[in-house]
């Protein structure tokens, strides 16, 4: 019986995620139609409600689901790259929810596992593994400062995390720019310098043609790194880590309560500490997998915005209920719609109804209580029918 309702609460959180997602994506097509019935209205022509919708319909709505399938060879790339951050993002957040805390600073932690991991790779010249334990190093100190003020100064850790996402932008912008001759900045291309190649070439994490042929399915992943592996592996082992251990059943409790996890003999003031700086290893370990992966640099001289990457975990992790293995689907439909965005007609609509959309879905994740408290209702009063009979 205990299994059975454990399964019912899956299933009612799958489908209050579901609902959420439904919602959202209707959204987004009225204001497609609206977008499109604005564009053809502005251009003088004559034309019908078929028209408007057919555009609305198939030049943004289905552009934005097929996502990575619209270009496959270029979207697949890009879907999977972003993918792997915004899973290790989504476990940040998802991670410190376990412990009751709001992890708001996975943006600057992610800029610091960014800085660690090019670090390592640019100026030091290790190995791509090592390059990764840089980035979980530098994410995970970044994460255990709010923690340590919140755990012995009561100082609510979205406020330090907000002032230390700002101040790890701008001293990781100063410090890789170095005044335009920094060890780390390409002047030519305003760049940090671009690693695979040359002396940086062993720095990079491998591509997936170790692992699939040129053929099939496997010539549109070939070129695209083994970042998503590590980061569902991660994901993996966090949830057995949360749902099968001791310290996961510690970091629950003090979820639940700190003042009763207290009484119970844990030490919740170092569970906050640790569970801030594992969360921030986890944003860090994101960035290392994105930018080792080549397919980015860190522009110092324009990245003066925090990473969307950080707060995009926000959401995914929200749509998941913070659950490791749903924040890999999760992660995955985010990176689709973002990557479907950029194929849309932009005659007709921006690239930003992507974030729309997403906003939305955040939006309603709010609401996810209520979704599942009346699939509950629903899956109780089918009980009663069946008791009746």
């Amino acid at each position: 019986m205990d299994i059975l309702e454990r399964m019912k609460r899956g299933l009612s959180t799958i489908l209050s995620a579901l609902i959420c997602v439904i919602i959202g994506l209707a959204f987004g097509f009225v204001i497609l139609f609206f977008l499109s019935l604005s564009s053809y209205a502005a251009s003088g022509n004559e034309y019908t409600l078929k028209q408007v919708f057919d555009t609305a319909f198939n030049e943004g709505f289905m552009r934005l689901m097929k996502g990575c399938f619209y270009m496959v060879r270029r979207g697949m790339k890009t879907e999977i790259s972003q993918a792997a951050p915004l899973i290790m993002t989504g476990l940040s957040v998802g991670f410190a929810f376990k412990t009751g805390l709001f992890n708001i600073g996975a943006a600057g932690q992610y800029t610091l596992g960014a800085f660690g991991a090019l670090y390592c790779a640019i100026v030091l010249k290790l190995p791509w593994y090592l390059c990764l334990v840089g980035s979980i190093i530098m994410g995970a100190i970044w994460g255990a400062i709010p923690g340590f003020f919140k755990a012995y100064f009561k100082i609510n850790e979205v406020i330090t995390a907000i002032m230390f996402n700002w101040i790890g932008l701008y001293a990781v912008n100063t410090i890789i720019y170095g005044g335009g001759t920094g060890a780390m900045y390409c002047a030519k291309t305003t760049k940090t310098w671009a690693i695979g190649k040359g002396v940086y070439e062993g720095t990079t994490i491998p591509n997936m043609n170790i692992l699939f042929k040129n053929e099939g399915w496997g010539a549109y992943v070939q070129q695209t790194s083994i970042a998503i592996f590590f980061a569902v592996i991660v994901a993996v082992v966090l949830y057995i880590i949360i749902n099968k251990t001791t310290f996961g059943y510690e970091i629950r409790a003090c979820g639940y309560s700190q003042t009763a996890a207290r009484y119970a003999g844990i030490n919740e003031k170092r569970n906050i500490i640790l569970s801030m700086a594992i969360a921030g290893g986890l944003a860090g370990f994101g960035a290392g997998l994105y930018y080792l992966s080549g397919v980015a640099e860190w522009q110092p001289l324009v990245s003066t915005s925090l990473p969307g990457f950080g707060f995009d975990g926000i959401s995914v992790a929200l749509l998941a209920s913070s659950n490791p293995i749903g924040i890999i689907f999760s992660a995955l439909f985010i990176a689709h719609i973002d990557v479907g965005g950029g194929y849309m007609n932009a005659s007709f609509f921006p690239r930003e109804i992507a974030d729309i959309v997403s906003g939305i879905i955040i939006y309603l994740c709010a609401f996810m209580l209520l979704f599942k408290s009346a699939i509950a209702r629903v899956f109780s009063s089918r009980n009663d029918l069946k008791g009746g009979k």
